[in-house]
């Protein structure tokens, strides 16, 4: 059951939900916050339409630097520029940006603690036709490794629009992951978001207790909701579904207490199971609760061309999927 203090889109389970690319949600969060704060800039290599970005540039020309295909010195100007009181925001596909220019993050925005805010557009296998070159399956294990930053994967675009609004209020170096292609809208203006915390988003119905806990997060959660509407309706297996949209730093109190309650957990990400969400999840839980755990994520393998559904597929991570995980966690919990 849908937990009704979230307040997420009633038309959810609907054959015609709305559906919106993840991306979008930046474009207009950015925009938003460099209304309120002029210290907001905005770079981007030669991506400005594809990322977003455009919607600020439009509005702010004299505010915007493009870089051009140069990623590392998209990262190394936006630095100098937040020494200087600047808020920058830098964008390009995830695979060039944290993908090509990773060291400048690490050395000269992270080491040197700038509050940078890099959007990694076009993220996970469902760039689709681009292939396995364009396609970013490790960013996050690459962003959240590094000290000092903070690795946000929006479940949808309103969420992402709160979460770009929410980055520019900190002092952190700050990754924020986008999809490329549309995705159902979960929440709501109305929905909480806070940096940091995780959110639970569906709960058996009537106060029974669940057994298994599927931790998702980014685009997948809507798949994740899903099957425990599906799995709900069946009466068999019991479900709640937690939307992991901060990685790092990550809500270890949230995971460790749905563990508790459940017993089982099955994490979704549209990235490697190794570095990944998974991952983070799995290392705390070997502190505060062991408990047997199933992945569902990219099995060190490239990705290559294709729709974006039949990729999903493809790679493990479609609805069906999710199921099996479940029922192999469940199996382990006995």
């Amino acid at each position: 059951m849908i937990i009704k203090d979230q307040n997420l889109n009633p038309k959810l389970f609907d054959k015609d939900v709305e559906q919106v690319p993840i991306r979008k949600g930046f474009g207009e969060g950015l925009l938003r916050a460099a209304e309120l704060d002029k210290r907001i800039v905005g770079l981007c290599a030669d991506l400005v339409e594809s990322t977003q970005m455009h919607l600020f540039k439009e509005k702010f020309p004299e505010r915007y630097v493009e870089m051009g295909v140069a990623e590392q010195n998209l990262a190394s100007v936006a630095s100098g520029l937040a020494a200087m009181g600047k808020i920058p925001f830098i964008t390009s596909y995830a695979m060039f940006s944290p993908g090509r220019n990773w060291e400048q993050i690490r050395t000269t925005i992270c080491y040197n603690n700038q509050p940078v805010k890099i959007a990694g557009s076009h993220a996970g296998i469902s760039v689709g036709p681009d292939g396995g070159t364009h396609q970013a399956v490790e960013d996050l294990a690459i962003t959240r490794v590094i000290p000092r930053m903070v690795v946000i994967s929006p479940c949808d675009s309103i969420e992402a629009k709160k979460a770009t609004m929410a980055a520019a209020k900190t002092k952190d170096p700050t990754y924020i992951r986008l999809a490329r292609e549309k995705t159902p809208v979960i929440t709501t203006d109305e929905t909480p978001f806070e940096i940091g915390k995780a959110q639970l988003l569906f709960e058996p119905a009537g106060g029974a207790r669940a057994d298994v806990g599927i931790i998702a997060t980014g685009a997948l959660v809507y798949k994740a909701l899903k099957v425990a509407d599906e799995l709900e309706k069946d009466g068999k297996v019991k479900v709640k579904v937690l939307n992991l949209s901060t990685i790092k730093p990550l809500d270890e109190d949230a995971v460790w207490r749905l563990a508790h309650e459940t017993g089982a957990i099955v994490t979704v990400e549209e990235h490697q199971i190794a570095g990944g969400m998974g991952s983070a999840v799995s290392e705390c839980l070997s502190r505060h609760y062991p408990a047997p755990i199933e992945f569902i994520g990219v099995k060190d393998l490239f990705g290559q061309s294709g729709t974006p559904d039949e990729l999903l597929e493809y790679y493990g991570m479609g609805e069906r999927h999710i199921k099996e995980a479940v029922k192999k966690v469940l199996l382990r919990k006995k």
